[in-house]
């Protein structure tokens, strides 16, 4: 398979920049997903490893080779785009063939994988329609059955689910989830959807106007965002967010907001007397409590209750901020009703108002790192191959 190294990249427009310094290492067997809002430049980054767009400074190596001028096919990647990009007037099967007949494969190994591809993925009824005859995840099936024919060292997904229905995307997550957990291929994954980034991905890169915010596990960036950004992209609902004023309050911390006084220990925080601060929690992180609970307490009116299915989103206003509570559903207060939610040290969030990085202090120890070099693929030997170049419809 194929380790990834992106060094330094950069990509301009003539005086327009869009990526800048970015740095990554994708390890062996890794399925790592590039996630973040339309624009931040994940697909120019996907194409610039692909060899579809030129890279304008850095260097981006696969196995310790420096491919910057290599042609796509040279490369050893096979690339799925968000548009299927089948041929209209080939069968399926004459699809999945395309790329290996350009390679002279000989027509018994064209079959044989064909057939596996098939196999794996569903398509042996569909082998002998064309593609205006399929739904949009047979299609994307397809799609991806052609790259896997060529037996690449790295598959390149480029937000392939975005055009099929949430029934079909949650399929289709599902399939190349266990397609890799079989053949172990480096993966590269771009998509704006963090559900498919937090169930897919051995670690997932945010990025924002063309910078790298947070690099990390699923869990590590949900838990532990290190940017009012990251805290507010990830998770659903979106994280609450309160400004504050921190302050002494004997041996620990007051975090004063316009309507109540929040107190904490403060140990695992790097906090300053007189500091602007914004408070983060998530909604399902705030309890329901009785009035008889005075301290660390967010009320309001709920003035908006949204059905979830097992649970409740309740809405209530904080002075000039809406804060949202995740509650079960056999415990949905009211609407119009006077709630009362409290807040646990332990589950909130703090960064600074002026840099809008964490305050939080790193462990002792950080986790360490997954490493993936022992893990041995199955069944699948690299080959030179070539991505789909030229088939992206505009």
């Amino acid at each position: 398979m194929a380790r990834i190294r992106c060094s330094d990249v950069g990509k301009s427009y003539g005086s327009t920049r869009v990526i800048s310094g970015f740095d990554l290492e994708v390890a062996d067997h890794e399925f790592v997903v590039f996630l973040g809002p339309s624009g931040c430049g994940k697909s120019t980054i996907l194409r610039m490893i692909a060899g579809l767009e030129e890279i304008s400074e850095g260097t981006v190596s696969i196995d310790g080779i420096v491919v910057n001028e290599l042609e796509p096919r040279e490369r050893g990647v096979a690339m799925v785009f968000q548009n299927y990009a089948l041929y209209p007037h080939m069968t399926i099967r004459d699809n999945i063939a395309f790329g290996l007949r350009r390679m002279r494969v000989p027509a018994l190994e064209i079959d044989d994988r064909i057939a596996e591809a098939a196999e794996l993925l569903g398509l042996e009824p569909y082998l002998e329609r064309r593609p205006a005859e399929l739904s949009g995840g047979q299609q994307q099936r397809a799609a991806i059955a052609r790259a896997i024919v060529k037996t690449p060292r790295v598959f390149l997904f480029d937000e392939p689910l975005s055009n099929l229905d949430a029934k079909l995307r949650n399929h289709m997550r599902v399939e190349i989830a266990r397609l890799h957990q079989r053949l172990r291929t480096t993966t590269i994954y771009v998509t704006h959807d963090q559900l498919e980034a937090m169930t897919l991905a051995d670690r997932i890169v945010l990025l924002n106007a063309g910078r790298v915010e947070q690099v990390g596990r699923p869990e590590e960036i949900y838990e532990r965002p290190t940017s009012l950004f990251v805290a507010g992209f990830i998770g659903s609902p979106a994280m609450n967010f309160i400004d504050v004023t921190v302050e002494r309050d004997g041996a620990g911390w007051a975090l004063a907001s316009d309507l109540t006084t929040f107190r904490i220990g403060g140990s695992g925080f790097d906090l300053q007397p007189g500091c602007r601060a914004v408070l983060g929690v998530r909604p399902a992180d705030l309890r329901l409590t009785t009035p008889d609970t005075k301290a660390n307490i967010l009320a309001g009116t709920a003035d908006l209750i949204e059905f979830h299915g097992d649970g409740v989103l309740v809405t209530f206003a904080h002075g000039d901020r809406e804060v949202s509570a995740l509650v079960s559903a056999g415990n949905a207060p009211a609407a119009r009703s006077h709630v009362r939610f409290a807040l646990a040290e332990d589950r909130i969030h703090l960064f600074g108002a002026d840099h809008g990085r964490t305050l939080r202090r790193r462990p002792a120890a950080e986790p360490a790192a997954i490493d993936f070099a022992g893990i041995e693929p199955a069944g699948i030997e690299p080959a030179e191959v070539e991505t789909v170049v030229g088939l992206r419809i505009a």
